[in-house]
């Protein structure tokens, strides 16, 4: 579905296009074209490919989606990719952006993504003397409003680290948290491969060899980089607590049992001690001296209670009851 299709030149807007008139402004001076669609068809993606003299195997990655974040060139144009991250009721789901830019053109592309990127526009538009660096700064400013999206997600990955941690000691809650762990472990993987294939790829849009479109725009896309450096190092940080949370919670799984077999030792302990008595005293012997006491039951009965008795109060105080 076509959003947007506007025409600018020298910062300033023109006029929106209808799509059979691009190629007749991208022949005028000092003038560029901007293309927003969204979840695009087979035939406005040809539309477009003939308009603006598009690759066809950038065309053809536009049109299969499902790509690895990257940034490729070919010839005098960039083709970028970048998934979309957005948070619904703790669940993260991705997006996807493919932007075609050239010399006096962008055609950005989202796919299954419900954020709206117009604020994007909005912004550009406002700055006019931005805006005049063409294609290179909307780039920018559309990747800009991307990453803006990871630092959501995970803000809501911290709170939900935090919560689970608050409950990492609950009694019997280890293998419940267990679970909650490694569902937000799957989160984070996908937030890691959005952002960690992404960092690399912009740090070519500035530093020694910068591709031509990008010349004007190194420092805004240095910001990027840095923004992404420090998402991805954040995400690595809540991914090691999240394997040490699951160590810890392994070793509460281990405590509990151990504590259980403590308990379990200490009655075993106590039961063979009676049975050890009644086992000596049940014997068929006749000549057994304790047999012919006339109190010998109950003082028998005193002895074996006692010393489980004894026993008891032993493992008690020692913490294994």
């Amino acid at each position: 579905m076509l959003l947007n299709c506007v025409a600018y030149q020298n910062g300033v807007k023109l006029a929106d296009l209808p799509v059979e008139k691009i190629s007749n402004y991208l022949e005028r001076k000092d003038c560029f074209v901007w293309v927003a669609l969204r979840d695009a068809s087979n035939e406005e993606l040809d539309q477009m490919q003939e308009e603006f003299g598009l690759h066809d195997l950038a065309v053809e990655d536009a049109r299969h989606g499902h790509q690895r974040p990257k940034i490729e060139e070919y010839g005098n144009e960039l083709f970028v990719v970048m998934h979309v991250v957005e948070v619904d009721n703790c669940e993260l789901t991705v997006g996807e952006m493919s932007i075609f830019v050239g010399n006096n053109f962008i055609l950005s592309i989202r796919n299954r993504s419900q954020h709206s990127f117009l604020g994007v526009r909005g912004r550009c538009e406002r700055e006019p003397e931005l805006l005049r660096m063409g294609s290179g700064f909307v780039l920018y400013a559309l990747m800009d409003a991307v990453v803006d999206q990871y630092f959501p997600a995970i803000d809501d990955l911290e709170s939900q680290l935090e919560t689970i941690e608050e409950r990492l000691f609950d009694k019997n809650a280890a293998l419940s948290n267990i679970e909650q762990l490694y569902a937000l472990k799957r989160k984070v993987v996908v937030l890691k491969h959005a952002v960690m294939p992404l960092m690399e790829a912009a740090g070519r849009l500035h530093g020694m060899r910068v591709y031509p479109i990008c010349v004007t725009t190194q420092d805004y896309f240095r910001d990027v980089h840095d923004h992404l450096t420090r998402i991805n190092a954040t995400v690595d940080a809540i991914r090691d607590t999240i394997t040490t949370a699951i160590l810890v919670c392994q070793s509460t799984v281990s405590i509990e049992q151990n504590e259980v077999n403590k308990r379990l030792a200490a009655w075993a302990g106590i039961f063979a001690v009676a049975t050890a008595f009644a086992g000596i005293w049940g014997m068929n012997f006749h000549h057994m001296p304790e047999l012919s006491l006339e109190y010998g039951y109950p003082l028998a009965l005193i002895a074996i209670g006692g010393t489980c008795g004894y026993l008891y109060y032993r493992f008690k105080r020692s913490g294994w009851l």
